[in-house]
């Protein structure tokens, strides 16, 4: 996979967005419900946002019954995955409510490995 800079930084260049990839960072997949909660936002908001992060190439997704998880795209250069780790682990202070707000979600839906 191709990615550019200046793509990347544009599609993280929004607060949510970039709020988004950074818990998915943290906990591999999250689903619009776990990501409604955990931003206090609305669903029309969150699956905007989500639907410009894959057409960016950012990240991917897949159906599990009712829910479609997302997860970072399997191909993402190793110099993203890098830049987004750093970003995490240099700003827990910022997404610690984020996280708090998802550990402590009633509901959350339980995931299945993918088969492949």
């Amino acid at each position: 996979m191709s990615i550019s800079p200046p793509a990347v930084f544009k599609c993280l260049g929004d607060e949510t967005r970039a709020r988004i990839m950074l818990l998915v960072r943290a906990e591999g997949e999250l689903c619009v419900c776990e990501l409604i909660a955990a931003l206090e936002d609305s669903q029309p908001k969150i699956s905007r946002h989500l639907a410009q992060l894959r057409a960016c190439g950012l990240l991917a997704d897949r159906r599990q019954g009712q829910w479609v998880y997302y997860r970072l795209h399997p191909e993402l250069p190793k110099w993203v995955l890098e830049v987004l780790q750093l970003t995490l682990d240099a700003n827990l202070p910022w997404v610690h409510g984020d996280r708090s707000r998802l550990e402590s979600m009633e509901g959350r839906p339980v995931r299945q490995q993918a088969c492949c």
